[in-house]
């Protein structure tokens, strides 16, 4: 089986964005911002509660201090950085989650953290600490045979390595940055192939036609994309 995951609440005050309430029905993770990138407490709280009451798994959402950038903007942070701004943000969702009578079951760190850390070990570690001192049951989502993974095996926490539908593959195997050309998919049914692709046969297409081996224990629908629901439902479909 695989998980199928995606990031909500990210909206800001009287900005809304996604149609979080219907997605929720044909997921079986959701990754909620935490209000540095995008998201405030209000969002929070009643996402935790829907997710609560439809019984799916319920994970923060941390970025980097950059609501103007939507948090996708790279800044020069170090190892204990990164400990601290997923700690603190972790830790508010977590006060609403045991709240709502529930659990913590695992941490993204979102857009420009999680590439930062994809890639640079020292901020894998600060943020796999972090993760690890929310308790020893949280579990790491990170890019499918990157550090994230890395330090998570290093520090002996659990990790769900994470595929992307929508998202272009480098031949090393990390995100085409959103700022190159065909960076995300815009055709659902070519995101489709890829997602059977790489849950069916453990292979993905990089953006220079080779095939490079990947790890899929979880699927990242971005809950932005205007056909998102109706994109689940065919992941959803297609998958069982």
């Amino acid at each position: 089986m695989i998980d199928i995951n995606s990031d909500m609440g990210e909206g800001f005050g009287a900005w809304d964005m996604g149609n979080d309430a219907l997605l929720l029905d044909y997921i079986s993770s959701t990754n909620i911002a935490c209000g540095w990138h995008a998201g405030d407490p209000a969002r929070m709280k009643k996402l935790v509660e829907m997710a609560t009451h439809k019984r799916v798994n319920i994970g923060a959402h941390p970025g980097l201090p950059d609501l103007v950038g939507f948090g996708r903007r790279e800044m020069a942070i170090s190892e204990q950085d990164a400990y601290n701004y997923v700690l603190y943000q972790a830790g508010a969702l977590q006060a609403f989650v045991h709240a709502a009578g529930n659990r913590l079951h695992h941490v993204k760190p979102h857009g420009a953290l999680y590439n930062q850390a994809a890639k640079d070990i020292k901020i894998a570690r600060g943020i796999v600490r972090a993760v690890k001192d929310l308790g020893n049951d949280v579990i790491l989502y990170g890019l499918a045979g990157s550090c994230l993974v890395d330090a998570a095996k290093e520090l002996n926490i659990p990790v769900w390595e994470e595929v992307f539908a929508d998202r272009r593959y480098t031949k090393e195997g990390f995100l085409v940055p959103r700022t190159q050309a065909g960076a995300v998919i815009e055709d659902d049914s070519e995101a489709l192939k890829q997602v059977m692709s790489m849950s069916n046969t453990g292979k993905v297409v990089a953006i220079d036609g080779n095939e490079i081996a990947i790890q899929a224990d979880t699927l990242c629908i971005h809950g932005d994309n205007p056909h998102a629901v109706d994109f689940a439902k065919r992941i959803k479909s297609a998958l069982a």
